[in-house]
């Protein structure tokens, strides 16, 4: 197939604009949206049943119909096929066991002349999942998203995502029984967003509001954080592998198509010093396109925003890699944990030719909801330590107050706060 192949050298000019992936800002789109969060912050259950109606062409008839109960989880446990029950539980596990090594405990530190300092980690107490529910169906987001929470503490987890039709996998909501989830609501898009932001009558509003959607989801997040925390404002699927002469290319064409196959914008790069790679990959690619039943979506992702980018040498691939701060980054070289080392801007990193892609989404235990859109350089991945929010406790003697009162009387007078030095000298003179 046709693929965008460039060599580049430092620094880089050239990946600018294919970096930057496709725009997001969309007045149109913000306005709507707006309207939208408007809507259900102003008419609560009854807008979210007639958008419901409008977006998903399902009557719930009022807004009891918009949840499902504990039962409905607990049967669709116990109606999916055994054995992708057992591989749901089995990946549960391995994302619980990852996430518990997460947990903050915070300290406490008592000093001889009595004064105390430290801090305290508190989970939030409710929190929204948003699972998308339109082009596919995706249990393992469900996973992803909840049991961090629930290994945080969270105490409520409110589970959004849409039925188009009234319709839902089973296995969704097996998902949900798994991990923990304690209310689902059959609502999607902005709408869903804003009931959890703004609360209903019969939906309360949560503390934070985590997992990926489509633009419409995204840029409501991005509207009602402040009022709510969010995870990120998640944009398009990206995948850079840096492979070297001893890959073989169908693993690379593989990988590659599987972050296409997500969206017509997902972003997939071969970053590589080998020609010979570069030249094989896009017959590889052709190949296992024509067997794939989503490829119109992935060939229009690859066309549209993939690329294959020669490079002088593994170091330049590095440097390539740091710029484009990818959500996944697979090294399919000879010693990847050694070149892992040169990279600081990622989401995830999958190690060598056993470690593709997937094995990150569904089973391996760490999260596979990573910062997108180049955010990479000053975020992380999804973890326990989104769902909990830190308190400083400070309990000083009267020996340190009395030490110290002079310092802070100084630099509050600096700025010239009256009130701040006079709170602290009132209690040095009585």
């Amino acid at each position: 197939m046709q693929i965008n192949t460039l060599r580049v050298s430092p620094p880089y000019r050239e990946l600018r604009d294919l970096a930057a992936g496709a725009s997001t800002d969309d007045a149109a789109l913000r306005e709507s949206v707006a309207g939208i969060l408007r809507d259900v912050a102003e008419r609560g259950d009854a807008a979210l049943l007639e958008y419901t109606a409008r977006f998903d062409r399902f009557d719930a008839g009022s807004a009891a119909g918009l949840r499902f109960g504990a039962d409905a989880l607990a049967d669709a446990a116990a109606s999916v096929d055994p054995a992708l029950l057992d591989s749901l539980r089995r990946a549960a596990e391995n994302v619980r066991a990852f996430h518990e090594k997460q947990r903050e405990h915070g300290f406490l530190e008592v000093e001889p002349d009595g004064t105390l300092l430290g801090q305290r980690v508190a989970p939030l107490r409710r929190v929204g999942i948003y699972v998308p529910g339109g082009r596919a169906a995706y249990p393992s987001s469900v996973l992803m998203n909840a049991i961090p929470a629930a290994v945080a503490g969270v105490d409520e987890i409110a589970m959004v995502t849409p039925t188009p039709d009234g319709e839902i996998l089973p296995v969704v909501l097996a998902a949900a029984h798994v991990a923990g989830v304690t209310e689902v609501l059959r609502i999607g898009g902005a709408q869903a967003v804003g009931a959890l932001a703004y609360g209903t009558e019969t939906i309360g509003r949560v503390d934070k509001i985590v997992g990926p959607g489509n633009k419409w989801v995204a840029e409501a997040k991005r509207q009602v954080f402040g009022r709510v925390d969010i995870d990120m404002v998640a944009g398009p699927s990206e995948i850079l592998v840096i492979a070297d002469d001893a890959a073989d290319p169908v693993h690379v064409a593989a990988d590659l198509i599987g972050q296409a196959e997500h969206d017509p914008d997902a972003i997939a790069w071969l970053v590589t010093p080998s020609a010979a790679l570069a030249e094989a990959v896009p017959a590889a690619l052709e190949e296992l396109l024509a067997r794939n039943p989503r490829r119109e979506v992935a060939r229009a992702a690859l066309s549209d925003w993939g690329a294959i980018i020669l490079v002088d040498d593994l170091e330049q691939a590095a440097e390539v890699a740091d710029l484009r701060a990818p959500e996944h980054l697979e090294l399919l070289v000879r010693e990847p944990l050694a070149l892992a080392g040169r990279i600081r801007n990622v989401g995830a990193i999958f190690l060598g030719a056993n470690s593709p892609e997937p094995m990150g989404d569904y089973f391996a235990g760490p999260n596979h909801v990573l910062p997108t859109g180049g955010s990479a350089r000053f975020a992380s991945p999804l973890g326990v330590y989104d769902f909990v929010k830190r308190t400083s406790l400070i309990g000083l003697s009267r020996a340190r107050l009395l030490r110290d009162a002079p310092h802070v009387i100084r630099l509050a007078e600096s700025e010239g706060l009256f009130g701040h030095a006079e709170a602290v000298r009132v209690r040095t003179e009585r």
